[in-house]
């Protein structure tokens, strides 16, 4: 960061922009931060710019934050259940198989398909662990490398039950308050739908972003290109439509994304308090089901004797 910042005063003394020399650090500051800059720096209200660029990272890192929040729960939960099935399927059924084997007496059907599956674990525990880990990371490296595969995950994530209502909000409140900042700042609205579609975070909504600049590039009034994509609630196209009637299209989204965001919050705290249950639920039922299916011969044997 040091750096940085001693490289972007070099280059600021020397009589560059700002945003020249925060374009010279695309891994620092997107597009979408240069454009606001040059953008303040051309109207002469840089000061007021920064001010509303920082409003806008405050509110899209907290909506990321809750959209991470949310997910990673159920995965974290996920992961530990499946390593704690993994060691009473490897160390655990197999000393009951043991003692099972001493009795030498018929066993459940429950009981032998659990003890097959421990044989599978025990055997190919390495096989098993190296799948799971390999593919979870070819899956994510083809999703960041393949633009084909980010647009097909991102659309059947908007399609995932409870999970894809939150990531749509979490996209459309995105979309609308980077427009509006962008709209507020002055940046023709053509240009300011460049950085748009990147920072919804979601590859539908930036492919529809890319018709909409078209679209809008020769004549087209936003609202309609919005409503032709097919993607945008009624509620932020009626919304744009007013913005765009009464010249102040950057209030109305701004509303837009305010409603939206609170629409994330409320849907994160819905799903957590539906999933905890949930996935107590699930879990109970698998461990549960493990242990009784392990104790059923001593069940059987105690009534044979």
């Amino acid at each position: 960061m040091t750096k940085l910042l001693t490289d972007i005063r070099s280059d600021i003394e020397t009589g560059t922009s700002l945003s020249s020399a925060f374009r010279k650090h695309p891994l620092y500051f997107d597009a979408l931060y240069c454009n606001l800059v040059e953008a303040g720096e051309a109207a002469g209200i840089l000061e007021t710019l920064l001010e509303r660029l920082a409003t806008y990272q405050e509110k899209t890192l907290e909506i990321k934050r809750k959209i991470k929040s949310a997910l990673i729960y159920p995965v974290a939960v996920l992961v530990v259940a499946f390593v704690v099935v993994a060691v009473i399927m490897i160390f655990v059924i197999p000393a009951f198989k043991e003692v099972f084997t001493s009795f030498g007496a018929d066993l459940p059907a429950p009981t032998l398909f659990v003890m097959s599956m421990s044989e599978i674990f025990v055997s190919y525990w390495w096989l098993i662990f190296g799948v799971i880990i390999g593919g979870t990371y070819f899956f994510f490296e083809s999703w960041k490398r393949s633009e084909k595969m980010q647009k097909t995950m991102d659309r059947l994530l908007l399609k995932l039950p409870v999970f894809g209502d939150l990531i749509f909000k979490s996209a459309v409140a995105r979309w609308t308050r980077t427009l509006a900042t962008m709209f507020a700042a002055g940046v023709p609205l053509v240009e300011a739908l460049d950085s748009v579609g990147g920072a919804s975070g979601n590859a539908v909504f930036a492919e529809a972003t890319e018709q909409i600049q078209k679209d809008v590039s020769t004549g087209t009034a936003l609202t309609t290109s919005m409503q032709a994509t097919g993607i945008f609630p009624v509620m932020v196209l009626q919304m744009a439509a007013i913005g765009e009637e009464s010249g102040a299209l950057d209030h109305m989204l701004s509303k837009a994304a305010e409603f939206y965001e609170a629409e994330v919050d409320e849907a994160v705290k819905g799903l957590s308090s539906l999933l905890e249950p949930i996935i107590i639920v699930v879990l109970g039922t698998i461990i549960g089901g493990i242990v009784v299916s392990m104790y059923l011969p001593i069940f059987k044997l105690g009534q044979v004797v």
